[in-house]
């Protein structure tokens, strides 16, 4: 197993995950136009609830189409239950990665073994799914879940002790985890550490979390357009759905990014979105709204403020991006 297979693999498993991206997250886009945030007419609904269906196959779509890259179509089913898995046991779209390796290598390997003629005959259909898929299941539930799940409650009582030690650790710290696994554990301690305390009418953390959230795919947005040979054509594809993401509070639009170059990619991203969300939190600056972009920028109590927040921030991701990404060679950026 080479570095370079698996980002091979990674590139596989984003590239059919993106279909499931796009419309999911412009579908809710649209819904938060039509509805406000609530969705509180039957079209915003309408819209919604497909763009969270789209959404909702898009870690299992990487996991499983990596795992086929890996071990060819008998790896699809066990991959999908893994990516299936993630998104029920909260690990998102880092937990897609593994579950979809794990469950490529896994059905690769048995491939490989020699058993009887009369078995072989039922191996594709019968015996490497169902194997493949119990042993994916296995690790997925009892060795991948219980970290995501130990990890979303440290990372709570860490930021509850956080909040009384220093403003501007607790904006970095925000901004990171928003950045970091983008719908796994940690992003959603940080975002329901925020939430809690809108309950004591302090809406200045959900401010700057929001930010954190809208960084990471303006980022890459901005990228694209000053570096477009750190990018894949199929990669600058998703750049009008990157300004749509970071526009609705969508951060998922920069997943596809991440899941295809994470050394890269999730340091930068943290990076940007720890920079916003510190301008946000220190200028004080709140939002009293728990979601929606720049579609409630008129409940901010500095709405300017909040925006050079997110622009800086966005503009710190992408030089990082710009930093720390290879430029691609002209056969893969497609230049």
């Amino acid at each position: 197993m080479k570095l370079g297979d698996i980002r091979k693999h990674l590139m596989t498993g984003v590239s059919f995950m993106i279909p499931f991206v796009v419309p999911g997250g412009i579908l809710i886009a649209i819904a938060f136009m039509v509805g406000g945030i609530y969705w509180e007419n039957a079209a915003a609904q309408f819209l919604g609830t497909l763009g969270k269906a789209a959404f909702g196959l898009m870690v299992p779509a990487l996991a499983g189409y990596i795992a086929y890259s890996v071990a060819d179509r008998p790896g699809i089913a066990p991959g999908f239950i893994a990516g299936v898995i993630a998104n029920e046991q909260g690990s998102g779209f880092i937990g897609g990665i593994l579950g979809g390796l794990l469950a490529g290598y896994v059905v690769f390997w048995m491939k490989k073994q020699k058993v009887p003629t009369f078995v072989r005959a039922m191996m594709p259909m019968l015996l490497i799914p169902l194997i493949g898929t119990f042993v994916v299941g296995v690790v997925m539930t009892f060795v991948v879940g219980p970290p995501a799940a130990w990890l979303n409650t440290t990372m709570t009582t860490a930021l509850n002790n956080l909040s009384a030690v220093s403003t501007l650790l607790l904006a970095i710290v925000l901004g990171a985890m928003m950045a970091f696994d983008m719908g796994g554990p940690v992003n959603k301690a940080a975002y329901m550490f925020a939430l809690g305390l809108t309950d004591a009418n302090n809406w200045v953390p959900i401010a700057a979390v929001m930010i954190g959230g809208m960084t990471p795919p303006l980022g890459v947005a901005f990228a694209m357009l000053l570096k477009k040979d750190k990018f894949t054509a199929i990669e600058r594809e998703g750049l009008t759905g990157c300004f749509v993401g970071a526009a609705s509070f969508i951060t998922e639009f920069a997943i596809p990014y991440a899941a295809a170059d994470p050394i890269h990619v999730i340091p930068s991203l943290m990076v940007g979105s720890a920079v916003g969300a510190a301008i946000s939190l220190l200028t004080g600056t709140s939002l009293m709204a728990p979601h929606g972009g720049v579609f409630v920028l008129p409940l901010a109590s500095s709405p300017l403020m909040w925006l050079l927040a997110l622009i800086v921030g966005g503009l710190a991701t992408a030089g990082m991006l710009m930093v720390l990404k290879p430029t691609l060679p002209p056969e893969e950026s497609g230049l």
